[in-house]
């Protein structure tokens, strides 16, 4: 069989240069070094420090490899950290404007009550009795609950009873 042939046989020394010059040389530093015995005898001595700088080397790279991911956690956990942080930074936002307005609606709600006792009492009534409470406690506390709703509008349906029995009559 020739290397013609069979592309997956080795060459051999005189058909390949380059394989002829590196045997050339193993030769030569074989015969340097004292002969094969001598060789196998370094070769021997020299297996136990490359296996410890072998075990060594795996050692660094899993510690760097655990590095790495300390470094990507704690990136990750930073991104989160920043994420949260800014979520709650909106959150705060948007609470203390609702406590603001419910604060403001309220008061002018108080106001415009007090201000309207004089010539209705029944809107007094209305904009002072349970929608002030209801009001403050949509924008202050977010909840809206049905039983104040129903306590609103019973509010406003008697105020308006009220102030239709209590009309003066028409002046002639």
């Amino acid at each position: 069989m020739t290397t013609e042939e069979n592309s997956s046989a080795l060459p051999l020394p005189h058909d390949d240069p380059v394989v002829s010059a590196g045997l050339d040389i193993a030769m030569k530093w074989g015969a340097a070094l004292g002969g094969p015995e001598k060789l196998k005898i370094a070769f021997e001595a020299l297996e136990p420090q490359l296996k410890r700088e072998h075990q060594i080397r795996l050692r660094q790279l899993d510690m760097q490899r655990e590095a790495t991911a300390r470094a990507e956690e704690n990136a990750r956990a930073a991104a989160d950290r920043m994420v949260r942080l800014e979520r709650e930074k909106r959150q705060h936002a948007l609470w203390m404007t609702g406590l603001y307005l419910g604060s403001v609606i309220s008061v002018a709600m108080l106001v415009a009550g007090i201000y309207a006792a004089r010539d209705s009492w029944w809107l007094s009534l209305v904009l002072c009795g349970p929608s002030l409470v209801a009001m403050g406690k949509l924008y202050v506390l977010r909840r809206n609950d049905p039983d104040d709703m129903r306590a609103v509008s019973t509010a406003a349906r008697s105020a308006a009873n009220a102030a239709q029995q209590a009309q003066p009559p028409p002046v002639p």
